[in-house]
């Protein structure tokens, strides 16, 4: 008889719901899929449905339903902050309470409220038992997301975002199927609320321009690093930090920073229709700088406190790449394996492992690979549905079997054009790696302004990543691992690079966007990096083999990859939601599976022609 756990996280952001078979993950997917509502922290209805009808059963099927944190604990934080800052933040307190008195603070009621609706959805005419919700911890669930999908038997574990219940960074050791706490960093001092002022205070929203900040920094000079160090945050030799809160309004109000911290750098917060300047990216590099000496600081002090070879890491900032491939590069531990889908929604993932491994006591099987399966594991669709959906809106196709097809893409590619890949099961987590991907030719250098500027509708200067055959790795870049999920940058490989003159080293900030870098100038930074993803032919055959026959057609073995979808929107989900993006956009070749679709052989109606306007305009 099979069991099946349920994991859930919302009410915050990015709700999502996992589903586990005897322990093995089947489902996992994020609401904003299925909403299009971005960092959507609704309670993931979509979700839950998908994962049920993935495996044909409903809720009497569950044997344990389980919520990623405990909100009586977040409850707590945000009384007893308030009593600590009063009579300052009055105004967010009372905002924050009206939502918790009307939707959080009962939650357990609500959970079993919402279950029950989807039930009589499914089942209108049984009357069914909502399965036991059970309620981990916030940094629990992802220690748990970090170490039970690793490849390891044993690894510390280190946790670090914005803020769970208390904790903000946490150290775990994980063995078997048990993992247990070490030591945390409470709020209000938090590694992840630092990075997201300095993301606020640059003109970038909380919460998802983070990524922006950390793209923004190799076009600066960390030139603020001793204003940081020496004004907002006080580094331990170990690690651990302390703030100065007088310099920050996170925890009392609605902005992170406070009149203090613009004074200290001499400027009020950056507009989002401000000019960027050297400025901020010199804000940007400084606060990647003072990130990552942290996070190396710990990871020492983790390996000599606990004496474990192994490291899992987990919590929005393990998504900062940047930083670890710094925390590769020092070769503190002899492996690190990072959770794809570090955020919240992941946590979703972790409460469903600790369901599974602590509650009912289950082993554990590792995975040497690690158990993720790419982190494939959303909706997929059949040609025969995407045939019949494209035949619906008279949509002009032609269909291709694989080895004809990847041939033909590989021709485009090689002839500057950019394709939408709609392949298989969709990704868990924020990176598309090569289910929902937009893709392009790495050596064409108008391909980043491109891509950018046309497809994507977003800041000019944010770099694209490369995917790369996992065999010829090395061949492009200074790296010693694979890196499948595309959390890892890495410099390009020396004799690949080209050195700028003189004069284009003098210029600053994005006017050196333009220079050709390296013979892949498309997916090289300005500091010769590169945010790197390696693909597998046992994860993903059919990415693999398009790469291939890319690789045959011109040598090279990397193509351009980012994620299928415009600035403001989640990634695709649907042959829908792929078309509509694809008319929206000016991509140039859509694939659905084995289907491709020219644009110029698109009919262009009038509503298109207006969102096209509006995006050029944004």
């Amino acid at each position: 008889m099979n069991r099946y756990i349920l994991g859930i996280s919302c009410f915050y952001h990015d709700s999502a719901a996992v589903l586990l078979k005897n322990g093995e993950i089947v489902a996992a997917v994020q609401e904003e899929r299925f909403s299009r509502k971005k960092h959507d922290s609704r309670f993931p209805i979509c979700a839950i449905k998908y994962c049920l009808s993935s495996q044909n059963i409903d809720l009497r099927d569950i044997e344990k339903i389980i919520y990623y944190e405990k909100p009586f604990l977040t409850f707590e934080r945000l009384l007893e902050t308030y009593l600590a800052t009063a009579p300052r933040g009055i105004r967010s307190f009372i905002t924050a309470m009206q939502v918790w008195i009307k939707e959080k603070l009962f939650i357990k009621s609500e959970l079993k409220k919402q279950f029950k609706a989807i039930q009589k959805n499914l089942l209108p005419n049984v009357k069914t038992n909502i399965p036991n919700i059970l309620f981990s911890e916030h940094h629990q669930s992802h220690a748990a997301a970090a170490f039970y999908p690793s490849p390891f038997n044993d690894a510390v574990i280190l946790c670090m975002d914005g803020v769970g219940e208390w904790a903000t960074t946490s150290a775990w050791i994980g063995k078997d199927n048990k993992i247990k706490p070490l030591w945390e960093i409470s709020f209000p001092h938090s590694l992840g609320l630092l990075y997201s002022a300095f993301t606020y205070y640059c003109g970038f929203k909380v919460n998802s321009g983070e990524y922006k900040l950390m793209g923004l920094a190799p076009y600066g000079e960390p030139r603020y690093i001793k204003q940081i160090k020496n004004n907002l945050i006080e580094i331990k030799e170990d690690g651990s930090f302390h703030l100065d809160m007088r310099f920050f309004k996170f925890h009392r109000g609605f902005r992170m920073t406070s009149r203090k911290f613009n004074k200290l750098f001499g400027c009020a917060p950056r507009r989002n229709d401000q000019e960027i300047t050297q400025f901020h990216m010199d804000l940007a590099a400084s606060i990647q700088a003072v990130t990552e000496e942290i996070v190396i600081k710990l990871a020492k002090s983790l390996r000599q406190e606990t004496g474990l070879k192994n490291i899992c890491l987990s919590g929005g900032v393990a998504l900062n790449c940047v930083a670890n491939g710094k925390l590769l590069k020092q070769n503190i531990f002899e492996n690190l394996w990072i959770q794809p889908a570090s955020g919240d929604a992941g946590s979703a993932l972790g409460a469903a492992f600790l369901a599974w491994h602590e509650y009912l006591g289950n082993k554990r099987q590792v995975n040497l690979n690690d158990s993720m399966k790419g982190t494939f594991l959303g909706c997929n669709f059949s040609n025969d549905e995407i045939i019949s959906y494209l035949k619906r809106i008279n949509a002009p196709h032609d269909s291709y079997p694989d080895e004809q097809l990847f041939e033909i893409i590989a021709d485009l590619l090689d002839k500057g054009k950019v394709v939408g890949w709609f392949n298989g099961s969709m990704e868990f987590g924020p990176r598309a790696l090569g289910g929902r991907s937009i893709i392009g030719d790495p050596r064409n250098q108008q391909m980043q302004s491109i891509m950018n500027l046309k497809i994507k509708y977003r800041e000019s200067f944010r770099p694209f990543a490369p995917s790369i055959l996992e065999e010829d790795l090395f061949k492009q870049f200074e790296i010693k691992v694979k890196s499948p999920y595309m959390l890892l940058v890495a410099g390009i490989k020396k004799e690949l690079r080209k050195e700028m003159t003189k004069k284009q080293k003098n210029l600053f900030g994005i006017e050196k966007l333009n220079i050709p870098r390296s013979e892949i100038p498309a997916v090289t930074h300005v500091d010769y990096s590169a945010r790197v993803q390696t693909v597998n032919p046992k994860t993903n055959s059919r990415y693999y083999e398009l790469i291939s026959a890319f690789k045959r057609k011109t040598g090279c073995s990397s193509i351009v990859n980012t994620s299928f979808n415009v600035r403001g929107e989640p990634i695709v989900c649907t042959p829908q939601d792929a078309y509509r993006c694809f008319m929206r956009t000016e991509m140039d070749v859509l694939v659905l599976q084995n289907q491709i679709l020219f644009k110029e052989n698109q009919p262009l109606t009038e509503k298109d022609e207006k969102w096209q306007q509006e995006f050029e305009l944004d």
